[in-house]
């Protein structure tokens, strides 16, 4: 495998080095002639890459998996083509645990996602060996590495937030998945581009939308999307870090001055 071939069009070095440890992983699984998984969690960026990555050579024989099949953050997996789906499945559950926070009564309802990840930061824990943070009212499920979750499990009743919180240990099959709950807003946009959607959906000005979708943090159906005149169809769910997830759900007509009324479903 020639990787300075395979590389050659990618001139980030952070893409370089992300798929560099792909093809690495590729590499070890044909020479050892078993399963392979990455050691870290592709951020929604890396698993766009990855995934145009391996479609553009046309490689299969992978998975990309968080979890849960909504996972935004995920680890690569290859596999021998002797491995059927069950073989699959079970190396799979192997690989990730649940580290779940069990809020005492009185902090009940006042956490966010951010209040999580935040004291996961403040520990001086790896980002990447976490992937996605399900909160609820009563507390979180972290999806983490299984050799991680212990010392995830160990350092989180250091922090006043959680140390009065009920932490455990759980298989990744007892996952409990969020709630989907949405909230229906209205926008005007003049145009279908992406641009008009994220200034609005961002809640900042045009210029200043273009520079996020310029720092890769748009994506459109989960790949990343860095054309700002890309035009967007009924259906189609446009995420941008650290403003949410958002789906087109209904062009409701047009205003006097021909301006799109669009309803759109925010994920709360």
């Amino acid at each position: 495998m020639d990787k300075q071939l395979l590389l050659k069009d990618y001139k980030k070095q952070e893409d370089k080095l992300c798929l560099s440890q792909i093809l690495d992983r590729i590499e070890f699984s044909k020479a050892r002639d078993r399963i392979e998984s990455t050691e870290f969690f592709l951020d929604m960026y890396q698993v766009s890459l990855v995934e145009n990555f391996l479609r553009k050579w046309k490689m299969t024989n992978y998975k990309l998996w968080g979890g849960y099949e909504e996972a935004e953050r995920k680890l690569f997996i290859i596999y021998p083509d002797k491995y059927d789906e069950k073989m699959i499945e079970k190396n799979n559950e192997k690989t990730l645990k649940v580290v779940r926070i069990i809020l005492p009564e009185e902090e009940i309802g006042k956490y966010s996602h951010r209040n999580y990840l935040g004291g996961i930061v403040k520990l001086g824990l790896k980002r990447e060996k976490i992937g996605d943070i399900i909160v609820r009212e009563e507390g979180a499920d972290i999806v983490t590495l299984e050799d991680f979750a212990d010392i995830l499990k160990q350092q989180l009743p250091t922090l006043t937030r959680f140390e009065k919180s009920k932490i455990t240990i759980e298989e990744i099959t007892n996952l409990q998945k969020r709630e989907i709950k949405v909230e229906s807003i209205k926008i005007i946009v003049p145009s279908l581009r992406l641009d008009n959607f994220v200034s609005d959906l961002a809640r900042t000005s045009r210029s200043k939308a273009v520079q996020i979708i310029a720092q890769e943090r748009v994506f459109v159906n989960g790949q990343n999307e860095t054309k700002t005149s890309k035009q967007l169809k009924l259906n189609d769910i446009i995420t941008i870090r650290g403003k949410g997830r958002f789906l087109i759900k209904e062009f409701a007509g047009t205003t006097r001055s021909n301006r799109n009324i669009v309803v759109v479903e925010k994920y709360v």
